[in-house]
Order: structure tokens, then C-alpha cells, then sequence
């Protein structure tokens, strides 16, 4: 790979280490918002099962990110934005504080009440949101690069569903669990709001399968890896080749 190849990729990696970070940090502050998805009637246990936050619209789209940087830079990479995740989500969390605790001026837009009552559950959302999404994602990566090495780089449809599956399952019933602890969401919605998550996001797996299949051709094309092949980030310079 010459340093010009090298370069892009770093570039790409961080661009695409921007969109999980931000994916994840809105979802955690747009939550509180629920809405139907489906025309259907459909109850589970007297709850409406299509029946979703709105955080969770751009949540599925992290996993799309890690499974993508996973298979092109590795799994040490993958963990890198993950752990990038956490901190931004802390960050997030001291901004609301601060800004919950200035009082607003008496020609604000927004008064004490009104962001109060939109972003006051934020902190424990954020740190429902991020405990449950911490062990979602290192076993998301985890087991991406399980069936990775088992089927020698092979059956990309595989490793994307089933880690995807098994982690989305973990993250949606730890933040569910934990939000209706905190009192943030009652518990008579606990299993409805568990199912149509979990429905929600293997339905978005499966549709964003093609998406993971497009981003590795392209990759691969214009890096010229092979099936399996990962580009080193850390590699130096000086060990890559100038043409």
C-alpha cells in the first residue's frame, strides 16, 4: 500500500469514526420521542409491539459502522471507536449538566422548564444507554471476528447478521431494563418496548447487509485487498512503499 493509499484510509476511518460517534451521542438525546413504525395493530402483552424510540432510528447505523471498520481495519480499530464512543457519550453527559444548571434569561427560546423537562432524564439515559451499548458492542466485534476467522474471510452475510443479532438483543434488553429501573419508562411497557426494538433491529440488519456488501467492494477495490485482508493503520510510513 503506497503512503498516498495510506492516508485515505486513515482519513475514511476517521470519517467513519465521526458517524458512529455522533450516531451514538444524538440517539442518546433524542430518546425520549417514541412513535409507530408500522401500520399494524400489532400488541404484545397489551402494548402496542411497533411501538419505538426515536433514538433508535440512528442507533442500528453504529453497528453498521463497527462491522464495516472491523472488516477493513480490524478488530483493534473497531474497539478504538467504541472506547472514542464512551467518552464522547461522558462528554455529552457534563455538557447537559452544565448547561441544566445555568439559569436561562428571561428572552430565551427555550426556559429552565422546558429543557428540563426535554433533557432531564438525559444523564440517566446516557448512562443506561452506555452501559447497555459497552457490552452490545465488545460483543458485537467480539463475535464479527469470531466468524470471521471460522469461515477463513468468507460468507460476509454471515458474521454481520449474527453478531449483529446476538449483540442487538443484549443492548436492547440492558437499555430497556435499565431505563424502566431509573423510572424513566414504566414497566408495564417493558416487554412490548423489548420486542418491537429487537424485531426493529434485525429487520434493519438484514436491510443493511447490501450496505456492508458495498462499502467492502469498495474498499477492496480500490485498496486491492483480498477476502480477509484488513489495512494497518499502525503500520509506519517508512515500511510502506512510495509507488
Amino acid at each position: 500500500m503506497t503512503v498516498a493509499d495510506k492516508k485515505l484510509a486513515s482519513k475514511i476511518y476517521l470519517y467513519l469514526a465521526a458517524l458512529f460517534i455522533t450516531s451514538l451521542v444524538v440517539s442518546n438525546l433524542i430518546f425520549q420521542k417514541f412513535f409507530y413504525w408500522y401500520p399494524f395493530d400489532i400488541k404484545v402483552f397489551g402494548e402496542n409491539l411497533f411501538e419505538i424510540s426515536v433514538g433508535l432510528l440512528p442507533y442500528p447505523l453504529t453497528f453498521l459502522i463497527t462491522d464495516a471498520i472491523s472488516e477493513i481495519y480490524g478488530k483493534k480499530k473497531a474497539n478504538q471507536v467504541v472506547i472514542a464512543g464512551i467518552f464522547a457519550s461522558l462528554f455529552s453527559l457534563g455538557i447537559i449538566y452544565i448547561s441544566k444548571s445555568v439559569p436561562a434569561t428571561s428572552w430565551s427560546h427555550v426556559d429552565d422548564g422546558t429543557f428540563t423537562h426535554v433533557f432531564g432524564n438525559a444523564p440517566l439515559a446516557v448512562i443506561a444507554s452506555m452501559l447497555a451499548y459497552l457490552f452490545a458492542q465488545f460483543i458485537d466485534i467480539q463475535l464479527y471476528h469470531f466468524w470471521k476467522k471460522l469461515t477463513k474471510g468468507k460468507h460476509l452475510w454471515l458474521r454481520n447478521n449474527f453478531s449483529t443479532f446476538a449483540s442487538q438483543f443484549v443492548d436492547t434488553v440492558s437499555v430497556i431494563t435499565l431505563l424502566c429501573f431509573f423510572e424513566i419508562i414504566p414497566w408495564d411497557k417493558y416487554v412490548g418496548l423489548i420486542a418491537a426494538g429487537v424485531i426493529f433491529k434485525i429487520l434493519v440488519a438484514f436491510i443493511d447487509t447490501p450496505f456492508l456488501y458495498l462499502i467492502v467492494y469498495v474498499f477492496r477495490k480500490r485498496f486491492g485487498l483480498k477476502i480477509g485482508e484488513e489495512i494497518d493503520l499502525d503500520e509506519y510510513p517508512e515500511n510502506l512503499s512510495s509507488s
